[in-house]
């Protein structure tokens, strides 16, 4: 199995074996992120050397060298009929990142055409590793592989989340992962930032916002996260009335804003759990158009029937909430 993005390095203790002598005819050149190849004075200095030099990496599924080609060139140089080498148990897409990540530091190290090249190449391997995963394995900053990401072809493919360092699944759409956190506190007025958190595919802290946002009435979206233009973005084409009694405005936004305002600092309401409560659904209902705009557009074609059935069902629920707080207004008059 391919390890997280949050794991060990390829070559721990179960993925690698002990050193053992290897036969130089049985090994194959290596799937190198090398582009120019053999650098023949780095070779030679390895042959002339009386150090001893550490094993070379091999994968053993294809005996083709994952790290150590100058060392397997200097032992040729000297006649040698074995090496020294340790295996290697996984696929060729890991031995190729294992690869770069043992050229980075150390012997004879990449150059920044090599590392970019290799990026691309693991870009197109794992697409769901974020940037920064791939800038730890690749010796580059994680801005240079959002860019190759975006010149690649690979990095065309829709995902929906990256794997980051921590081994953390996170949704690319952060408005996405907001909008999630605001239903799983619906659903679980209680639950802990971590369980929404980790229900919604964002940080601890993120969640928090979103919970502060939501008890304070504000939309779990900040401005500055709306896509741009959302707000002068076309009126969604007029469709007859729903079959369900139409819902008043309730006033206009300000006077809404001034009422959701009032309502949100009412300790009545912000200090007994039903109170809260009620004060999120109202949060969640309470949608402006540039909101309700938006949200028309990441209805999906095949879903639209679907979505339509819900919010008719949304709009009838509390049409009759409306209309029961209404009779208790005239009976308490």
């Amino acid at each position: 199995m391919i390890r997280d993005a949050g794991q060990d390095d390829f070559g721990d203790a179960e993925r690698r074996s002990g050193t053992v002598p290897v036969p130089i005819d049985e090994l194959l050149p290596a799937d190198s992120p090398r582009l120019s190849g053999e650098d023949s004075a780095h070779t030679r200095a390895l042959a002339e050397t009386n150090a001893i030099l550490p094993p070379i990496l091999v994968h053993r599924p294809t005996m083709r060298v994952i790290d150590g080609m100058h060392r397997l060139w200097a032992a040729k140089r000297r006649k040698l009929d074995k090496i020294e080498a340790q295996f290697f148990e996984g696929t060729p897409e890991e031995a190729f990142v294992l690869a770069v990540e043992s050229n980075i530091g150390r012997g004879l190290p990449l150059s920044l055409a090599d590392r970019e090249a290799a990026a691309a190449r693991v870009i197109a391997s794992y697409p769901q590793w974020s940037d920064r995963a791939i800038a730890s394995r690749t010796g580059l900053a994680a801005r240079t592989v959002s860019v190759i990401r975006m010149s690649s072809t690979a990095g065309n493919e829709q995902l929906n989340a990256r794997v980051g360092l921590d081994g953390r699944v996170r949704p690319l759409n952060c408005v996405a992962g907001r909008l999630r956190a605001s239903e799983v506190i619906a659903a679980q007025p209680d639950a802990s930032l971590r369980t929404v958190a980790r229900e919604a595919g964002i940080s601890v802290g993120t969640a928090r916002d979103v919970r502060q946002r939501l008890s304070r009435g504000e939309s779990p979206i900040p401005a500055g996260l709306r896509p741009a233009g959302t707000t002068n973005m076309p009126a969604p084409a007029q469709r007859p009335d729903p079959p369900v009694k139409k819902v008043a405005d309730g006033g206009n936004e300000a006077d809404l804003l001034l009422q959701w305002q009032k309502l949100a600092k009412d300790p009545s309401l912000r200090f007994t759990e039903t109170g809260r409560a009620l004060l999120r659904w109202l949060s969640f209902q309470a949608i402006l158009p540039d909101e309700l705009d938006r949200l028309m557009d990441a209805v999906p074609g095949h879903g639209m029937e679907s979505v339509r059935r819900l919010a008719l069902r949304c709009a009838g629920t509390w049409q009759r909430f409306a209309d029961e707080l209404e009779e208790r207004g005239r009976a308490s008059a």
